[in-house]
């Protein structure tokens, strides 16, 4: 992400997975951006060698918040939190209110049954002809900055300087 320029929007903690990736991008000079609501502070262990650390009132904010600083938005295998992110972005594209990538990080299979339950959701018209939100689904960690880099080559109107 640091060599192509790509920055990492993201919630902010220290643990996990995400907290793995922010300290890799910060390693590397990439910018690294964290927003967490207070209420979180104590349970997510902020990351402390952010570029730029941005403490909200609730979850509400903090999603909106990375929203609007993300041009792209990644789902790497995750919880509840990262299910309920995703979601909402293939809701907010699927009724158009934005047109910004959205990747599935299928690493392992972890998203099948998710995109399985799309595909059902379609079959059976509850997700409606004209109403399916756009998504690409990548298998391996090592395609994801490659596929933002082509996508941004491909569309320079769209910039990707961040995600999330």
């Amino acid at each position: 992400m640091a060599q192509q320029g790509i920055g990492l929007v993201y919630g902010g903690g220290g643990n996990g997975l995400m907290g793995d990736v922010a300290r890799a991008v910060r390693r590397a000079g990439g910018k690294v951006t964290g927003i967490i609501p207070s209420a979180l502070v104590m349970r997510e262990n902020p990351y402390d060698e952010m570029d730029e650390y941005v403490e909200v009132e609730n979850l509400h904010q903090r999603k909106m918040l990375m929203f609007e600083r993300s041009d792209a938005f990644v789902a790497l295998p995750g919880g509840l939190g990262t299910l309920e992110e995703l979601v909402e972005q293939l809701t907010w594209v699927q009724l158009s209110f934005h047109n910004k990538p959205v990747i599935i990080a299928n690493i392992a299979g972890y998203w099948d049954r998710l995109l399985h339950l799309l595909d059902q959701m379609e079959a059976e018209t509850f997700i409606r002809e004209g109403l399916i939100p756009t998504y690409t689904v990548l298998d391996e960690a090592e395609e994801i900055v490659p596929f933002l880099t082509r996508l941004r080559s491909a569309e320079p109107e769209v910039p990707i300087g961040q995600l999330a």
